[in-house]
């Protein structure tokens, strides 16, 4: 693991007193991390989240840390309590990998984002506890969210703001990452306009989007790429359980399998059981709704860096 400084500590800010509201100034179809509590869903805009990185939040008196690298394109929430410690994350301006490295302001301990686990300080060895969110578009969590909240804009000044090390003024109309998701190149060297990293497989693309999925300390990526090739839904067994896979036009979802067998009866939608059923959301017509599970969204090559090249789902 390739650790190095980059920018100064808090050079991106943490949100740490998120505000919400019904209102979004930005677009329908801009990607949003969508986390449901008992009483409410909240959206996290990843336009918002360029400039941060992490929120710490609390959803149903639960702490949860809704986290996200633009560079790995990895989406993850976690829960913020661990070794019986409330934590506070804050952006090291670390990388591990080219991925985020977080730390926490109760330990000073340093935490790879898209593993959840503590790589250096008091806590290291420790992991947090991935909490079930989904990756989707503004458009589609108000369509199933009516009266959800969306995160404000906190405001302030971002290192990501500008192409230099301190941070600027913030303009959220802006998209930073725009060019660097849009090549073909990965890793922080792309993004700077200075090269990037060797990708040996052909098979993949390195920034193709993956739902990585982990039970009992087995780990499975699934590409979205060829979830869509198996005509948008995959059984697979993770960790000794079995679980199905959707690929909609709004992002991949991953639920407990009900034991029905799946047929793609249109895009995102799904009949099994004598219903059908929606791939984004796990719900069916008559009523009935599949457990999501927890699970990361990021690009393959920051999958195959934590995993391995032999962790990827394939029909093969």
């Amino acid at each position: 693991m390739n650790v190095r400084q980059v920018i100064p500590r808090d050079a991106i800010p943490s949100v740490d007193d998120p505000e919400f509201g019904e209102g979004y100034f930005g677009d329908s179809d801009d990607e949003v991390i969508v986390v449901e509590g008992d009483e409410t869903a909240r959206a996290y805009p990843v336009r918002i989240l360029n400039y941060h990185e992490i929120v710490n939040d609390e959803l149903g008196g639960d702490p949860i840390a809704v986290t996200w690298c633009p560079l790995c394109g990895s989406a993850v929430v976690y829960d913020r309590e661990v070794a019986g410690k409330v934590l506070t994350f804050g952006v090291s301006g670390k990388l591990a990998d080219d991925d985020l490295v977080m730390y926490d302001r109760e330990t000073e301990s340093e935490w790879k984002q898209s593993l959840g686990a503590a790589i250096a300080g008091e806590l290291a060895g420790e992991s947090l506890r991935v909490r079930p969110s989904a990756v989707t578009t503004y458009e589609r969590f108000r369509d199933e969210h009516p009266d959800g909240l969306v995160l404000q804009r906190p405001g302030g000044e971002s290192e990501a703001s500008g192409p230099g090390d301190d941070p600027e003024p913030i303009e959220y109309d802006d998209a930073p990452y725009a060019d660097y998701f849009e090549s073909d190149g990965f890793g922080l060297a792309a993004h700077r306009g200075e090269g990037g990293r060797e990708w040996d497989r052909d098979d993949l693309d390195p920034k193709a989007a993956v739902l990585g999925v982990e039970v009992e300390g087995d780990a499975l990526g699934f590409p979205l790429s060829r979830v869509e090739g198996a005509e948008g839904v995959v059984t697979a067994e993770v960790g000794g359980r079995t679980i199905a896979v959707f690929a909609t036009p709004d992002g991949i979802h991953a639920f407990e399998h009900p034991g029905y067998e799946f047929e793609a009866v249109g895009e995102g939608v799904f009949e099994a059981d004598g219903t059908r059923w929606d791939g984004a959301t796990g719900e069916s017509d008559d009523g009935r709704e599949l457990t999501r599970l927890a699970a990361r969204r990021l690009f393959a090559f920051a999958w195959q860096d934590d995993h391995g090249d032999d962790a990827f789902w394939s029909a093969e």
